[in-house]
């Protein structure tokens, strides 16, 4: 865990950061909306040091004059270029906070059908609400011995990344489901345990993934106000060296 001075000093980076880019006009930021949350804004005048408001224009053209405040880190979120949105691991972004987060989901969710995304190893993913055919032993088979980002983020390639390194060191892994209630957190339990029965050879037992999650010790934890920032989201991160033993 950083230090209080370590964390002053990251504060004080990133606010340089974006004070130097809102010194430029035509600069895009996110700022908050109480009807849609997060609203894109082009910066229309420079910021001077002092000023007391950005000139922004939002993308239906509306003019809006937005309050900032150096001192206390009042200041907009800036907003990626185009080329990195819709990226399959968040950690590719340029600037990496929670407007920037939920922009990248929902362009990968809306305008490519994706409901899975990487945040280094850890894996997000949108409950669809609804049965999408990625989930057959084709897809199986076709993860099995793939490295962890070779292929498209997939709930098989953590299955596998775990499986994989529990046959290579010989020592138990475990995979974290956390989200909130009807994010998908048991249904992505047992699309793991299927991947599990079936590059183990066992997918032809009858009830297999039943019998394999019914004894599994699985803990469900209901995340706060504060943990939960969408709806629907749940998280899926490997624990690479955990001996259970």
């Amino acid at each position: 865990m950083n230090s209080p001075r370590v964390r002053n000093k990251q504060s004080q980076a990133a606010r340089f950061l974006v004070l130097n880019a809102v010194s430029c006009p035509y600069t895009r930021v996110w700022i908050p909306d109480p009807d849609e949350v997060w609203r894109s804004a082009e910066l229309t005048k420079d910021y001077k040091e002092g000023d007391r408001s950005l000139q922004l224009k939002l993308e239906d053209e509306t003019i809006r004059e937005y309050p900032v405040d150096a001192q206390s880190n009042h200041l907009p979120f800036l907003r990626n270029p185009d080329i990195l949105v819709g990226e399959n691991d968040l950690t590719a972004l340029s600037y990496l906070h929670e407007p920037a987060v939920l922009h990248n989901l929902k362009v990968r969710f809306l305008e490519s059908n994706h409901i899975y995304t990487y945040c280094g190893i850890v894996l997000v993913a949108i409950n669809p609400y609804e049965q999408l055919p990625i989930y057959g032993q084709d897809v199986i088979y076709a993860y099995s011995g793939q490295n962890m980002g070779d292929m498209d983020p997939h709930i098989f390639a953590v299955a596998e990344e775990a499986y994989k390194q529990m046959a290579r060191d010989e020592k138990n892994q475990s995979i974290i489901v956390s989200g909130e209630s009807g994010a998908g957190k048991t249904v992505s339990a047992k699309y793991a345990m299927r991947y599990f029965a079936t590059v183990g050879g066992s997918a032809s037992e009858t009830n297999i993934e039943e019998k394999v999650l019914a004894s599994s010790p699985i803990m469900e934890v209901k995340p706060s106000r504060g943990q939960a920032f969408l709806a629907g989201v749940l998280l899926l991160a490997t624990s690479c060296a955990a001996d259970l033993e």
